[in-house]
């Protein structure tokens, strides 16, 4: 007869191989508009950002300042992220977005090279610049031999109607048909607005749902957090959603003034097994 401390033994071992490889199989993605990344992040501020980002493997970043201060702060926290996470990162920062002077940013990506390895360059979506003020950010990322595309998008204001430049993104997936598409950024509105229904009519998903997103000026009894701007969209026959986390970083400070100055956002993260 078997040893039935072997087989035991020999059943958690399978389970435990099982489990890891199921975990091994999972990637994860960040977005957060950091506001206004620039001159105004400090030290203090570079540190706890590269502390918060070393959760994800992927970060797409929104609402870098144009001038040289933008991408030097984006180059500081990948300093600090291959300093501290005990890991190595690798960085890009688009050009200048198309945009009257004023509302033009540029956008970042941030990712551990142990785990995702870029394709191609990024890149300014080229084809909608004149209907979007701030033209998507596009990156194509290849995980256990599988791509995933993501467009990173910071939408106008809500008070200047965002609706008008985000229903062109119903156009993406037929622009770009082989590409595993996940949509996210600071939208400046909420998933639940009819301007989304001809993406969920295509099959994306909102992987957050009446998550606020956007800091208060001063909590209110508690709630710091004041609209539903941020999500992340994902096609279910690409994708498997394992986790959706709001990441309520304000909690570290005894003020949200001063949590303010990392942003006036949260990062939302998620795990994604790619199919």
């Amino acid at each position: 007869m078997p040893n039935t401390r072997f087989l035991k033994a020999l059943t958690l071992f399978i389970i435990t191989l099982i489990v890891s490889f199921s975990v091994n199989a999972q990637v994860k993605i960040m977005t957060w508009n950091l506001l206004n990344v620039g001159k105004n992040k400090s030290q203090e501020n570079i540190e706890y950002i590269a502390k918060t980002i070393k959760q994800t493997d992927i970060i797409a970043i929104q609402e870098v300042v144009t001038n040289p201060t933008g991408a030097q702060t984006i180059a500081k926290i990948h300093e600090e992220l291959n300093r501290s996470s005990g890991a190595k990162w690798d960085y890009a920062i688009s050009d200048p977005t198309v945009s009257s002077p004023y509302r033009s940013e540029r956008y970042a990506y941030l990712w551990r090279t142990s785990k995702v390895k870029l394709k191609g360059k990024p890149f300014l979506e080229p084809t909608y610049q004149e209907e979007i003020e701030r033209e998507p950010y596009m990156a194509t990322f290849i995980y256990k031999g599988k791509e995933i595309t993501i467009s990173s998008l910071h939408a106008l204001p809500t008070k200047h109607q965002p609706e008008k430049e985000i229903k062109y993104l119903k156009f993406f997936p037929e622009h770009y048909p082989e590409h595993n598409l996940i949509f996210l950024g600071d939208f400046n509105l909420s998933e639940s607005h009819s301007v989304f229904n001809p993406l969920k009519k295509q099959g994306y998903l909102p992987s957050f749902s009446t998550q606020k997103t956007s800091l208060r000026q001063k909590c209110l009894k508690g709630d710091c957090l004041a609209s539903e701007y941020d999500n992340i969209f994902y096609h279910p026959d690409k994708n498997e959603l394992i986790s959706a986390k709001p990441i309520y970083f304000f909690e570290d400070f005894e003020e949200i003034s001063i949590a303010r100055k990392v942003s006036d956002h949260i990062p939302l993260l998620i795990t994604l097994n790619i199919l």
